[in-house]
Parts: structure tokens; sequence; C-alpha cells
């Protein structure tokens, strides 16, 4: 028989070892070496299912036009909404932004959504409830977007999906069908650590001291910008007397937007090549007020080939690009026009103040008048300025630079005065007023 002390030795050292098993266990759910949790991830965008016998509205879907993390443009039929385009705001989601003032993670998340879409085989959108519900701006539906692929049979829910990887923040993520989803995945992507919810650096986003944005955003709201340092992407369509235009295409409104770089004698060399017409190219400069022409643009570009990964230079992003060159008719150039922007009330302005330094073309203007730059001390001696009639009975100017024919001679107001032209050129501003310029005699065509 064991003695007292036996009996209680061999119950404490169970004890003990017990407590070891339970801390060991603790320690394994709670954290590794390195602090983080170790409990075992969730896939709860599966973890939903789509009941297509639930009151809530659904619809097969396309994509009509890729917009950013948490918004994209669908093709439905006409039966679900006049014009058969749906813009779709993600329920529950607000991904870091990409369209307008750029922050970390926001391309990132834009190029998942895209990524998953264009790889599905089917999407089918559903509503919260049993109709299809506006957001804040009246302009977007919110939704639930549910997509497969060619190697599954079930449906994935992107909402949660992108919760899920912590490329989005809560957005009313908790009153919603899917809310308890929702909130499980929140905390599991902050608990990992993933994305916006780390502290790791977006290798998309280049923090620089310039604020990066879109040149949709850039010229929507440029007085906001004046004088800051900036960041964006263009495709450069024409260089001239030390300058250069930059446009670039927006999904959601459908439009070109774009900005004038002065560049002056800044650069040479590999500085100089980034600036070639067709490319597409970072730029970063300070916003300025120029105050001879009247006009916003961006100046204070540097290039150091010793530093080529400085936020602060120029960069090549990609070649082979070509100008737009988007064609108008008079009443669209002269028209007011709305548009939506990301989180704030739409804006109204002219059509030809928001395609500023875009490229443009115009077909059928009959040449009424034409005025030629005489002063002896101007570089401009010898441009025309042309008065125009459109087909649809609008007045336009058109305003050439010095131009030379094919026998390097001086093209005279006789070349255009009475004629019928179509033009291809940069919307410039000008004398208090919005104007098309031709920088070559291979831009206009003289019927």
């Amino acid at each position: 028989m064991k003695s007292a002390f036996v009996r209680r030795f061999t119950k404490l050292t169970a004890l003990v070892l017990a407590l070891l098993t339970v801390i060991l266990a603790c320690a394994s759910c709670a954290g590794g070496e390195d602090g983080k949790t170790t409990e075992k991830h969730v896939d709860y965008a599966a973890s939903v299912k789509l009941d297509m016998s639930s009151n809530t509205l659904k619809q097969e879907v396309t994509v009509h036009a890729y917009i950013d993390g948490d918004t994209t443009h669908f093709n439905v039929p006409t039966s679900v909404l006049p014009g058969g385009i749906l813009k779709a705001r993600y329920l529950a989601i607000n991904t870091p932004e990409s369209t307008g003032k750029i922050e970390p993670w926001g391309k990132t998340a834009a190029q998942f959504t895209k990524e998953k879409l264009k790889n599905a085989t089917s999407i089918i959108i559903e509503s919260d409830d049993d109709k299809w519900n506006a957001d804040s701006t009246g302009g977007r539906y919110l939704v639930w977007v549910w997509y497969k692929t060619a190697d599954s049979d079930t449906y994935r829910n992107l909402n949660i999906e992108i919760l899920q990887l912590g490329l989005a923040i809560a957005s009313n993520s908790a009153n919603n069908r899917y809310g308890e989803t929702c909130m499980a995945a929140i905390a599991q992507a902050t608990r990992e650590e993933l994305h916006a919810h780390s502290s790791e650096k977006d290798p998309l986003f280049p923090y620089g001291e310039a604020k990066e944005v879109t040149l949709k955003e850039l010229r929507v709201n440029v007085t906001d910008y004046d004088n800051s340092k900036v960041a964006f992407e263009g495709v450069i369509t024409m260089n001239s007397s030390e300058t250069v235009y930059i446009e670039d295409y927006d999904e959601e409104t459908g439009l070109y937007y774009g900005i004038s770089v002065y560049y002056g004698y800044n650069l040479n060399g590999d500085g100089l090549q980034i600036m070639s017409v067709g490319n597409r190219v970072r730029i970063v400069g300070t916003v300025t007020y120029y105050e001879t022409g009247g006009y916003y643009q961006v100046s204070g570009i540097q290039y150091s080939p010793m530093r080529p990964t400085d936020p602060n230079n120029i960069k090549l992003v990609s070649t082979g690009h070509s100008a737009s060159y988007k064609e108008i008719d008079g009443e669209t150039y002269k028209s007011d026009i709305t548009v939506e922007i990301e989180d704030a009330a739409p804006k109204t302005v002219k059509y030809a103040a928001l395609a500023l330094d875009t490229s443009v073309e115009m077909k059928g203007l009959l040449v009424t008048d034409c005025y030629t730059t005489t002063k002896e001390d101007s570089s401009s001696k010898g441009a025309i300025t042309l008065t125009c009639t459109t087909p649809d009975g609008k007045t336009v100017q058109v305003r050439t630079i010095v131009l030379y024919n094919e026998n390097n001679e001086l093209v005279t107001e006789d070349y255009f005065m009475g004629k019928t032209i179509d033009v291809k050129g940069i919307i410039t501003f000008f004398a208090d007023d919005y104007q098309i310029k031709l920088f070559s005699i291979n831009d206009v065509v003289v019927h």
C-alpha cells in the first residue's frame, strides 16, 4: 500500500502535468513565437451559400466596367434597370481608394476584384432584401456579388472574400443578411494582420511625399491641389515647347481627363526619353496656376538616374500607347456635363473644361474667319486662329502652331479660309476661351 506522501505526490504530479497540457494547448491556439495567432483560418466566403429560393432579388450579370475594389458596373436586362447598366456598390465593405485620392492597398483591392470577376464563368448579384436598393448617391445599387469559376460548381461571396483578405474595412457590415459572417471575417483578417489591417507596406503604393491621385480627381478638383505636390499616371499624347499633354481614361464616367506638364529644361537623357509621346508615365510635380495662360499645369518635375527608385522621380510605366482623339460634335463640346465623384456630391462643369488638355477630333468644321499672329517678337508669329462652325451650328475656335507644308512653306490663312476641315488636336485654354490646338499639318484634313 502506498504511503500518504506518495499518494499526495502522485496527485500533485498529475495536476502539474494537466496544467502544463492546458497551457501548451492555449499557447498553440493563442500564438506562435512571433506572437501572432495560429487559430485555424476559416474560409468565410465559402461558408455562406447562395440561396436561389430566398426572397432577395438575384440577377446573373456580365461586367460592363471595372471601377475599383468595391464598385463594378454590370450589364443587366432593361427589365432590371432602364439603360441596361447597374452601377454596383458592394455591400458591407469599403476598400481603400484607387479612383480619386489613391490610398495604400487601393490598387491591390481593385486588381483582386477585377481578377476574380474576369476569371469567373458566372456572376450573380443579389439584393439584401426584396428590392434593389440605391446607395446614398442615388446612382449606385447596394449588392452582394457571387461568382463561380470553371473548377467549381458553387458560388463564392466576393464581398466577404474581400473582407477576409483584409482588403477592405467595415461598412455597415453587421447590419445585413450576412452580418454575422462579415464581422467574423473582419475579426479574422484583423487577428491575422492581413493587408489593410497590417503594418506591411503595399508594394503598389510608392509612399512618397506627393499626394497620389488620378487624373480624374486632379482635373475635377484641381483648385484643391493648388501648390501641392501630386503624383499621377497617364499617357503622353503631345510634346511641344517643353510641355507634354497627358491623358487617362476613367471607366466610371467613360471620359478622358488630362493636364499639361511643363518640364522646361530640367530634364535630359533618360528623363527626356521618358517624356516621349506614346509612353504611359508616372508624373510627380507641383500643381501651379499659369497666370499668363489662365490655367493650371504641373511643373517642377525631376529625374535622377542615380536614384531610379526615388518616389519623387518621373517614371516610365509602359510604352506603345496612342492618343485617344475622342470624336466629339459641337453640341458636346459646348455642353455642361455632370460628373459623379466617389463619396461626394456630383459636379456640373463645361465639357471643354473637364476635357481640358485631352486629345479630341472634330469633323466637318466650316472655317468662317481667320486671324494670324503677326507680332515680330512673338514665338507664335505665323500661328493662325480659325473660327469655325460645326455641322450642328456651334462656333468653335481652332488654334494652330506655326505650320509648314510638305515643301517647308509657311501655311497661311488662304489654306483654310472658307474650307471645310477635319481636325485632331488638344483642348487648350487661351484668352478666356477653350480652343482646339493643332500641332501638325498632318492633323488637319481640308475638304
